[in-house]
């Protein structure tokens, strides 16, 4: 093993520790999402406003993600993505004590502001350290890892955030102010612990730049990596639509499945063990990475997410239509079909679009800011109508991503006419 090979395999296994740590955090807001609606009373549109600020961090600051990344280099943008993201956690306290459910959403907005340099930086790293022929792999093994991050994070956080206070109130006698005090303080003890995590992983980045900055493609100081520029490539703006819908579909399942799961007409369980089977939803995600990072040597990228789209669409379709638990069934397996959309979606745009990899990458993580719209969108119809109304969302959502991957399908990269991913 030369190297070259193997610098390019240890940045690799370095970069793929974000993916874990940016799925842990944003998968904890789905059992927070249920924790906030009871301690402050929330309606479905309203607590969607955390999912809002959440995500519009990647439509506010994917713009200038993609020239800071160029001009600080992959690991020091990284390190400070992650400085970015401790800050965000440590206003958390700041918002509970002072009692105040806006500030929890300028925190949230400030973690995902990093989590987004994050996301500029990494997708198109991982993707580009080996050969081209499997950046479709490599992408979407480290997608697993996420996808481990947000498996495990439901469970641990519904145990912090939807245990004891609040929670442990009799559905017959008044909440005390004790009781949500604690609950309050469970939310500081979540995020204090992320932060803490998150500056070691900081560490460990820092630690390993000269590695990431060897293993790392050149970057074309030429190249001209402003999103206008993928604003003219027909295909970076249909992937863009692609990521929209998909992270859009797949946050409004999440958020709102803690009290789906909890409805006395599908599992009827409480609100901790109803966060605590998110996981669930999330290990589904992970299980179909690691499978479909196998599928993809052998199936067509395109014909497996149209057929990974409809058949969530499809699931979808079960839970607004089925009565009992075998819509809780159907909700979590969507997990499943969510898989390899993300990673699958982005690589056949990077492979087919005539704007530079830079310029591509950032309008397709400005477009995951459809996870602010979407999630808001359900709530107003689960308001409305009822949560199982609300998949009507996702559903509409799926049956467009498959018709991306079957126009993709049908279409050569761009490569095959001599233009190369970072074509100009």
């Amino acid at each position: 093993m030369t190297d070259g090979v193997y610098g390019q395999r240890a940045a690799f296994v370095s970069i793929t520790t974000l993916f874990f740590a940016w799925g842990f955090i944003t998968a904890t807001v789905d059992p927070l999402i249920a924790a906030l609606k009871t301690i402050y009373s929330l309606s479905y549109a309203e607590v969607m406003l955390t999912q809002f600020a959440f995500f519009m961090a990647y439509g506010v600051v994917s713009l200038p993600a993609a020239p800071l990344v160029r001009r600080l280099g992959y690991a020091r943008a990284i390190v400070l993505a992650l400085t970015i993201m401790i800050a965000g956690c440590v206003v958390v306290p700041l918002a509970t004590h002072l009692d105040t459910f806006a500030i929890v959403l300028v925190a949230l907005f400030i973690i995902a502001s990093g989590i987004t340099i994050l996301q500029v930086a990494a997708n198109p790293l991982a993707a580009a350290l080996g050969p081209p022929a499997r950046s479709h792999f490599r992408l979407t093994l480290s997608q697993a890892f996420n996808s481990l991050g947000t498996a495990i994070a439901p469970y641990l956080a519904s145990s912090v955030l939807l245990a004891g206070g609040i929670f442990a109130a009799s559905a017959t006698s008044p909440v005390t102010p004790t009781q949500r005090t604690e609950s309050l303080r469970h939310i500081d003890f979540a995020f204090v612990v992320i932060a803490a995590l998150t500056a070691l992983l900081a560490f460990f980045i820092w630690s390993m730049r000269a590695r990431l900055r060897s293993a790392a493609p050149l970057q074309d100081a030429a190249e001209d990596s402003s999103v206008v520029r993928a604003l003219r490539s027909p295909w970076a703006l249909l992937g863009a639509g692609a990521i929209f819908l998909y992270v859009g579909a797949e946050v409004a399942i999440g958020s709102l499945m803690t009290n789906f799961l909890h409805q006395p007409d599908v599992f009827g369980v409480s609100l901790v063990q109803a966060g605590k089977l998110v996981s669930i939803y999330w290990s589904a995600a992970m299980v179909g990475r690691f499978l479909g990072s196998a599928l993809l040597r052998r199936v067509s990228a395109g014909r497996l997410l149209a057929a990974a789209a409809v058949c969530a669409a499809l699931l979808c379709l079960t839970v607004r239509l089925t009565p009992g638990s075998a819509a809780g069934v159907a909700a979590l397996s969507v997990g499943l079909m969510n898989s390899i959309m993300f990673p699958v979606i982005f690589t056949l745009t990077l492979e087919r679009s005539r704007a530079s990899q830079a310029a591509t990458s950032g309008l397709l993580c400005m477009a995951i800011v459809g996870g602010a719209f979407l999630p808001r969108l359900a709530g107003h119809i689960a308001d409305a109508s009822g949560l199982r109304a609300a998949y009507i969302v996702p559903l509409l959502a799926y049956l467009c991503i498959s018709a991306f991957g079957f126009a993709a399908a049908r279409s050569a990269p761009a490569a095959a006419d001599g233009v190369g991913l970072s074509a100009g």
